[in-house]
């Protein structure tokens, strides 16, 4: 039996909830150039991160 390595990408971002119990939600932002035109256009997309602690708050950078 094989055992597949799996490689995971860590994500910067910040806090921008803190209302749920061990839960945080965190926003990433991107740079991404358009294919056509090559302006550089921002994006973001919302993660939920576990916090058994609960150490981090709204507005702290994170790494997850």
């Amino acid at each position: 039996m094989e055992t597949k390595q799996i490689n995971r990408k860590t994500l910067r971002g910040v806090v921008v909830s803190d209302k749920m119990q061990k839960t945080r939600v965190v926003e990433v932002t991107r740079y991404e150039k358009h294919p056509k035109y090559g302006k550089f256009i921002k994006s973001s997309k919302r993660y939920k991160a576990h916090d058994e602690k609960g150490e981090f708050k709204q507005g702290d950078r994170v790494i997850i």
